[in-house]
This record gives structure tokens, C-alpha cells and sequence, in this order.
């Protein structure tokens, strides 16, 4: 057994000595770990190790020798760094001075050096084909695509670079097996840091990779990236060392371990990572662990509840919730509109459904460091900014979100308020969300329950809705309990066909999530307690933040916890309203009284109920 695996070692050092191409070298070891290597003078060392353990998902460490060390420690028994990478570059003052096959006419600069081993994602691909998830760079006997992208590394010393990633097309049924057979192995960089679209990584053209080679699509594929240990070899170019030396990309150290047996990670069934397609246009995915997603989903389930038996469950759609946060989370810059002027023979004619989920919503949104925006009738411009302004005083909301009004001057006013100078490549907003907006029918007339036409009330933020659908990079919500509500026209057929006058009432305009409530201000609740356990997902915050940097800080998670909307706040919300002239609209009944308005017992109590799932 000794001579066995002695043998073993020596044929493996032979193997690299080859200079084969990675294809066949990864063949002849398959499901071995591999590694990067970055070496470096020894007065560099230490901010560069800072600099991986900052960067973890592109640059895990395997190993940090001492210095002049030519073994690689446990990672492989008789090997000698000077040989055991099929090619090496050179680097003098961060320039590319040429490429070796060996190292060992620098044994005597090396004296002063330290070799880092970093993992490498080779090391995770036998684990790819063992959940039946194709390989394409493999099948077509190819090195990996890797390239530069937009998304920078945390600095650490004097190391700052962008990240690089390796590309593997992945068919869409098996997302979640490459992101699951992947996210253990974290000393193999981990989970996918994205899925989709490469332009939201800054990558232009897929036949065109920094390092590796063009591998091709087949039909059904979608884009997959994950962080590369190449990031190292940017790291290098960037601190301009006197002489560095790294492993020429596609060539690195192969060590004698199994890429799982290092890595400390097991899949734990709740926190099994799962991927939802956010957006066509452009394409993207994004992920949460299982726990977060069934958390979500009986959320979703909770706020649905129709007390008044309307028959709003026929409106239903589930994970709408769900990828609507999901989309929320990765965006910077929310617009919200709210306003149902259903009594419209009151000044004002507006109801307390909507207000207090856009201001809770908006809570959330802010305290995550998104910019947000509500947008509103002309008419009720004064009154909504005196709301914003008394929550504030009230602590509902901790800073003033600015209230702004739409009006439509042209055929390009929409698109003009929606991107700078009108160029939709240029978007001032990545999200849009109606809660409780009056929606346009196909008639062109906006409606209450009732069938009464109130369009004498409404300004046309719908333009904004139907614009936003032909703008790349902008999505939409909208959240709605009776199928009039501006963005339900997603489920207008539903609306039609169960609703009460549906016929004439039915939204016109869809939003790519539609979110159905027993009362639209509980869907607000919803998104705002959604994003928060999003946001405590550590698989979803991983994602969102590319594998880079730490987890939320205890300040931070209190910060958002602060934001959850709570009986207290609902009730100073609804003061605030009724001292506005604000009238109560469906949560009207005989139960709990505020101002001499009555609210059924039940409305406060999901307000709970929902609080209470998301911090279970």
C-alpha cells in the first residue's frame, strides 16, 4: 500500500513535469483539488494574505509556505513549486516578462519568497459531473473561460484588483444542482457569484476571455460565473512587485487531495442554495438557501388570508413574493407610487390601504442602502410629503424618502422621468413598485371596486409601468387585493373570470411580479420582512455581494430589525392618515378604533403574525 501510493505521488509530479493541456491533466486526476499560485517576496506576504482572507470566494487559501519553502506542505507529499506547474509567468514591476517552464534558475531570488496556494475551480468539476450537470470546457477539450470583471476586491495593503471569473454554461433545469454540488467546496471558490447576463459584470463579449479559451453555448445553457484564483495573477500586476511569479492561467499545481475532503462545508438540507430566474431582460438569476425560501413562501401564504371573502386567492400567483424581493434585493434605486382614490366624492379622496406598506417598504429599502423615491398624484403631492414628513417625527420611517409627482407632457415624458436625458441606457431607477395604484383598464378608464370611473383623479404613472417594460435592467412590481391595482394586469384573465365587475375594472398593465394580498398594505409588510430574511440568508447575501466581503455586522442586523413593521408603527401610521383627512377604505369594520375609525382586530394581528415568521 506504502509502494502504492509512493507511486502514485511520483507519477503525479511526472504529470505535471508534461506541460499537458489541462484537458487531459484533469482527466488523469480527476476530483483532485487544484491550486493557483501567487509567489511573492516575503515583505508582500503578509498583505497579501490579508488581501485573500478579505477575498475568500476568488482567492481561498490552501496553504501560505514560510519563506524559501519549495514543498507545498500537505498539499501534495515530494513537490517542489519550482517544477510542479506545467508553465509559470514572470512578472517584474507588475509586467509580463515571459512565461517558464520552470522556476529553478530562481532558486536563489525565491530564498527570500512565500508561495501561496490557492484553490482553484477545477478542483469542483468531477463534483459538477457527478449530479449529471455537463462540463462544456471539458467536452470540448478546452481550457475554462475566465475573465476580468467590473466587480472590484476588497483592498487590502497594497493589493487592489477587479475580480476575474471562470465561465461554465450550465442547462437552466440544472442551476441548482451546479450551484448545490458547488457551494460546499468552498476551498474550490464556492457557489456561483453570478448567473446570467455577463454585461452585469462588466464582461462584453463572451468570445473574447482575458485568460483560458472561448468555450461554446449549447442550445438551453445559461452563463455561469464563478470566482477564479486568476485573481490573484491581477493582484500581482496591480502591486508591481520588482519579480513575481505566478502559474500561467490553465496550468496550475495539482495537489494529492480530493477537492471535498478539504473543503468544511456539508449541505445542510435548509441551507441547500436555490435559484430563481429574476429577470429576462437581461437575463438574471438569484439564489437563497431553502430555509429562507420556505420562510418567504409561508409569508406569502399568510398575507393572501381573504377575511372579507372577496375571492382574491383566484389572483394568486406563488414566488411572486419571493422574486420580487429577490430583485429588490440586487437593486440600488426604488421607485414606489401608491394612491386609490376610491372616495371620490371625499377631499381627500384617497384610503388608508397603501400608504403605510409603500412607507414600510421604503423603510426596509433604505436601511439596506438603496436609494428609494415615491411617486404620486399631483393633487395629493402636499398631503404625501406632510405624511412622509409626520412618519419621520414618529419614527415609522428614519429618514425622509423624497415624494415627487408625474406628469405627462409627450410621448417621451415617461421615458425622460424614468432615465437620464431620456437614454435607456441610462435607467434612474432598477425597480419599480406599486402598492394600491389606481390602475389603467383596457378602456383607458381607471376604476374602483364599484365600477365607478375615477380616472379624473389619477395621473397616468402607468406610462411609467408600460415604458419600464421596454427598458432593459428596469423591473416591476405591483401589489394588489382586488385585480384593479396598477401592475395586476399580469393576472387580468384571473381578474375577469372571478372577480366582481372584472371585466370592466381588470388592470390593463402587468408588472413582472404581481403580488396578491388580503389587504395591499399587508403585501408591503411582506416585501419588507421578505427582504429582510433575504438579507440574513447567508447563501443570498454571498450572491449579492459576488463572494466578497464579510457578513452583516450584529449593528447592521439590528438596523434592519428596527425596520420591520410593527402593531406600534401601523397605529401611528394610521393617526397620521386620518389627521390628513385620510379615510378608511376595506380594513373598515367594527373592531379596534383610531381616531374615530374602526379596524377589524384581524388587520393588526396579521401585522404580527408576519413579524413573528420572520424573526422565527
Amino acid at each position: 500500500m506504502v509502494l502504492l501510493k509512493c507511486a502514485t505521488n511520483v507519477f503525479c509530479r511526472a504529470v505535471r513535469l508534461k506541460g499537458l493541456r489541462y484537458s487531459t491533466r484533469a482527466n488523469m486526476k480527476p476530483g483532485y483539488q487544484q491550486a493557483n499560485v501567487v509567489i511573492l517576496h516575503k515583505n508582500l506576504a503578509d498583505d497579501f494574505e490579508a488581501f485573500c482572507r478579505a477575498n475568500s470566494s476568488p482567492l481561498p487559501l490552501l496553504y501560505r509556505s514560510i519563506c524559501g519553502e519549495w514543498s507545498s506542505g500537505p498539499l501534495a507529499t515530494g513537490s517542489d513549486i519550482r517544477e510542479d506547474c506545467p508553465e509559470y509567468c514572470v512578472f517584474e514591476n507588475g509586467v509580463l516578462m515571459k512565461k517558464v517552464a520552470s522556476l529553478s534558475s530562481y532558486t536563489p531570488q525565491l530564498q527570500d519568497m512565500v508561495t501561496f496556494y490557492l484553490g482553484c475551480s477545477f478542483g469542483f468539476e468531477a463534483a459538477l459531473k457527478a449530479v449529471g450537470v455537463p462540463v462544456r470546457n471539458v467536452e470540448q477539450a478546452k481550457n475554462v473561460s475566465m475573465y476580468k470583471t467590473s466587480v472590484d476586491c476588497i483592498r487590502a495593503g497594497r493589493f487592489q484588483c477587479p475580480m476575474v471569473v471562470t465561465m461554465r454554461p450550465v442547462p437552466e433545469d440544472k442551476l441548482d444542482a451546479a450551484a448545490q454540488s458547488t457551494h460546499v467546496i468552498t476551498l474550490a471558490h464556492g457557489g456561483p457569484v453570478h448567473i446570467g447576463d455577463p454585461k452585469l459584470l462588466g464582461i462584453h463579449d463572451l468570445s473574447q476571455p482575458e485568460y483560458g479559451d472561448p468555450v461554446k453555448k449549447s442550445p438551453g445553457d445559461v452563463p455561469v460565473f464563478w470566482a477564479c484564483g486568476v485573481t490573484g495573477v491581477e493582484a500581482v500586476q496591480s502591486c508591481k512587485p520588482a519579480l513575481a511569479f505566478t502559474h500561467s492561467p490553465g496550468c496550475m499545481f495539482i495537489t494529492d487531495q480530493k477537492a471535498e475532503t478539504i473543503s468544511p462545508l456539508t449541505l445542510e438540507p435548509a441551507q441547500c442554495p436555490l435559484t430563481f430566474c429574476i429577470s429576462q431582460n437581461p437575463q438574471h438569476y438569484s439564489m437563497a438557501s431553502k430555509r429562507a425560501v420556505d420562510q418567504i413562501r409561508e409569508i406569502e401564504e399568510l398575507v393572501v388570508e381573504d377575511p372579507g371573502s372577496r375571492g382574491i386567492r383566484a389572483l394568486f400567483l406563488q414566488d411572486e413574493l419571493l422574486k420580487a424581493c429577490l430583485s429588490l434585493s440586487h437593486s440600488s434605486s426604488v421607485l414606489i407610487t401608491t394612491g386609490f382614490p376610491t372616495h371620490f366624492m371625499h377631499n381627500p379622496p384617497e384610503e388608508t390601504d397603501g400608504p403605510p406598506g409603500a412607507i414600510a417598504m421604503a423603510a426596509m429599502l433604505q436601511a439596506l442602502g438603496k436609494e428609494v423615491v415615491i411617486v404620486t398624484d399631483e393633487r395629493a403631492l402636499e398631503m404625501n410629503q406632510h405624511i412622509m414628513r409626520d412618519a419621520v417625527e414618529k419614527g415609522v420611517i428614519k429618514t425622509a424618502v423624497p415624494v415627487i409627482s408625474f406628469q405627462s407632457n409627450g410621448p417621451d415624458s415617461a421615458l425622460h422621468f424614468l432615465c437620464r436625458d431620456g437614454d435607456p441606457t441610462k435607467p434612474r431607477f432598477d425597480h419599480l413598485v406599486a402598492i394600491e395604484r389606481s390602475g389603467r383598464a383596457a378602456d383607458g378608464n381607471y376604476y374602483n371596486m364599484r365600477g365607478i370611473n375615477i380616472k379624473h383623479l389619477v395621473d397616468p404613472i402607468d406610462d411609467l409601468f408600460t415604458t419600464a417594460s421596454t427598458i432593459a435592467g428596469i423591473t416591476t412590481t405591483g401589489i394588489g387585493d382586488g385585480g384593479n391595482e396598477l401592475g395586476m394586469g399580469k393576472v387580468k384573465a384571473a381578474v375577469k373570470a372571478y372577480m366582481p365587475n372584472g371585466n370592466l375594472i381588470a388592470c390593463d398593465v402587468a408588472a413582472d411580479f404581481a403580488i396578491t394580498a388580503g389587504v395591499s398594505n399587508w403585501g408591503g409588510y411582506a416585501v419588507a420582512c421578505a427582504l429582510y430574511v433575504l438579507n440574513l440568508c447567508p447563501i443570498h447575501r454571498r450572491y449579492l455581494q459576488r463572494g466578497l466581503g464579510l457578513s452583516p455586522t450584529p449593528d447592521q442586523q439590528n438596523q434592519w430589525r428596527a425596520c420591520l413593521p410593527n402593531v406600534v408603527k401601523e397605529e401611528e401610521m394610521l393617526h397620521i392618515l386620518v389627521k390628513h383627512g385620510v379615510r378608511s377604505g376595506k380594513t373598515a369594520n367594527l373592531g379596534l378604533e383610531v381616531d374615530g375609525l374602526t379596524f377589524q382586530p384581524y388587520h393588526f394581528d396579521i401585522i404580527q403574525r408576519v413579524r413573528n415568521l420572520t424573526l422565527a
